[in-house]
């Protein structure tokens, strides 16, 4: 059996749609997590090693003890740099008695408030939260006569973040000449001008202090420490890490600072956070970093991701995940499957060349679709990488020659002889002419349609989006040839069983997950039309007796292997009565 979807790497066209629409979350989730896990190691085993001094090595502990009763200030203003502790408008907050390492009510404060912008902060300025801790009872003012450097330490966060504009839609309404310049005027404006960035408002600060009380030898401190480690080498002491909390703070809780904001909600909370949820907070985002430079993640998904923990449920969390790994393992198999059965291929018998052919062009069209929408070069690349295997399988179901008789070489393709001298040929001209009708009738009502209500960049865009969106909602139909191809010769026995295995599997996945992620209704039942084009190869299977005399995927015939069979049987029995015949004598 050919190829019976338009195929990305391998995997159908249709239910790659419906794996980043429906399984892409716990896909990404797994991909984070074994990024995060593959960073921690690699930091600490392969980072560099800090040189080992001559003497010998000197234990660190923490400046402060467990439970030690602490105080805390927090000043905002509007520069990086602070020392004004007398300014008691720029103090916001101040509590008393923290105890530090302690898990309890005590140890975890809380305060809501408002906070009136200046002018400066409305137009693009900054703000800056100064937090200080001191001992019980000690000054954090390095002003002050009693202020003791061992007993105090602090740090800095911006309130404000500062985030890129989004870009100008280059997209524009082809038909409406006046919109269009419209549009074009505006674009031309917006990119002879620079980059612009607003400003956003944190509505939270979450001050976690570090319950770390390991001791450290000073010229071996973890790489996933050193950088956020305060060492007093003279007194062999580190004071406790600040790490303020933004892991669950997401983008849509951002407020954008301009002149209508009259004042802001602010929401601090001050406690613990242990040493392995700090470190799996700091990978995470490690990992995240690595997926945007990649390309493999877009902004925005990693708040999507966050909003699964936060707002989903944990077992169905677990579920999700489990399940997508079990659909990346059978992905993978259909593919080398899928490879297998082309390589050794050697009758197209009952197979559809036609549809083999489609595939590749519906390819090429995804192709370049991911080219002019400026897609990531990871999926561009495994997108090139899929277009390859399509084009290596049409040698596999056709001659293909290269023609030198005119000026430029081109290729000539040609029928192999199992195709062309049997009732395949055509039969699979029947299906396609037919087939061939419905989607030309349906690409161009797509395409009217598109045109007439949806904006594009150019008219090859609208031709790209046309053609893709209708491989995306009908590639499904390309599936057909093959089951009339089925129902005319009355057999089955020609098809790859155990790719189509593989890919039925990863339907009834996406199934699944149809029913778990949030989607219109009319799309959700979309997804079950592949499932209508399974159930009938699966009847077919059962209806169709095997053919003993028709070749198998591996282009050998029943009859062969029954012929092998009885001929290693026949030698068997030669054998055993040799060797009975060797102890009569």
């Amino acid at each position: 059996m050919s190829q019976v979807q338009p195929s990305v790497g391998g995997a159908p066209v249709a239910a790659q749609r419906r794996q980043q629409e429906g399984g892409g979350i716990g896909q990404t989730i797994a991909g984070v997590v074994r990024m995060a896990v593959m960073w921690y190691f690699a930091m600490k085993f392969f980072a560099p090693k800090r040189p080992a001094s001559n003497g010998p090595s000197v234990l660190l502990s923490n400046t402060f003890d467990k439970g030690e009763p602490m105080d805390m200030w927090l000043y905002l203003t509007e520069k990086d740099k602070f020392n004004d502790f007398s300014n008691e408008d720029a103090l916001y907050w101040h509590e008393t008695n923290i105890p530090y390492g302690v898990w309890g009510p005590t140890s975890t404060r809380k305060r809501t408030l408002t906070y009136y912008p200046s002018e400066a902060l409305k137009h693009n300025g900054s703000l800056y939260a100064h937090v200080f801790f001191a001992r019980s009872g000690h000054p954090a003012d390095p002003s002050d006569p009693e202020y003791d450097p061992k007993s105090a330490f602090g740090g800095t966060h911006s309130v404000v973040v500062y985030l890129r504009k989004s870009k100008v839609d280059k997209k524009k309404s082809l038909l409406d000449e006046t919109s269009q310049m419209e549009d074009d005027s505006q674009i031309e404006t917006k990119e002879e001008g620079p980059v612009e960035y607003i400003s956003y408002w944190k509505p939270n600060i979450t001050i976690n202090l570090l319950d770390d009380f390991n001791r450290y030898q000073h010229n071996n401190i973890p790489q996933t420490v050193v950088g956020y480690l305060n060492v007093d080498f003279e007194s062999a002491r580190y004071y406790p890490i600040i790490y303020f909390n933004d892991f669950w703070l997401l983008r849509d809780k951002l407020t954008a600072v301009n002149e209508t904001v009259g004042e802001l909600p602010l929401n601090l909370e001050v406690g613990p956070i242990s040493v392995t949820k700090w470190q799996w907070f700091l990978q995470i985002e490690q990992a995240f970093q690595m997926h945007r430079s990649y390309g493999s993640m877009l902004e925005g998904e990693a708040d999507e991701l966050k909003r699964v923990f936060l707002e989903g449920n944990p077992y169905l969390l677990a579920i999700t995940m489990a399940v997508s790994l079990l659909h990346s393992l059978f992905d993978f198999l259909a593919f080398k499957n899928d490879i297998q059965f082309w390589n050794k291929n050697k009758s197209m018998e009952g197979l559809s060349a036609k549809s083999v052919v489609l595939n590749f062009v519906c390819q090429v069209i995804i192709f370049l679709y991911l080219l002019d929408n400026e897609t990531s070069w990871m999926i561009l690349f495994s997108s090139g990488i899929g277009l390859c295997i399509e084009f290596w399988k049409i040698g596999k179901a056709m001659h293909v020659e290269i023609d030198r008789s005119g000026r430029i070489p081109l290729l000539k393709f040609r029928d192999r002889e199992s195709y062309a001298n049997n009732k395949t040929k055509e039969y699979d001209d029947i299906a396609m002419k037919y087939l061939s009708y419905v989607l030309f009738f349906l690409a161009a009502c797509f395409a009217v349609y598109s045109l007439k209500y949806d904006k594009h960049k150019s008219w090859y865009s609208w031709i790209l989006s046309s053609l893709t969106s209708c491989v995306y909602m009908f590639g499904f139909i390309m599936m057909c040839p093959q089951l009339f191809i089925n129902y005319k010769l009355k057999s089955v026995a020609h098809m790859p069983w155990r790719q189509m295995t593989y890919k039925f599997l990863n339907t009834i996945i996406d199934d699944l997950f149809a029913f778990v992620i949030k989607m219109p209704l009319l799309h959700r039942l979309s997804v079950f039309r592949d499932d209508v084009i399974f159930l009938i190869y699966l009847y077919q299977r059962w209806v169709y007796p095997v053919d003993k005399k028709r070749v198998n995927e591996f282009g050998f015939g029943g009859a062969e292997e029954e012929t092998q069979q009885s001929q290693i049987t026949e030698g068997a029995e030669s054998s055993s009565t040799q060797e009975g015949d060797k102890k009569t004598n």
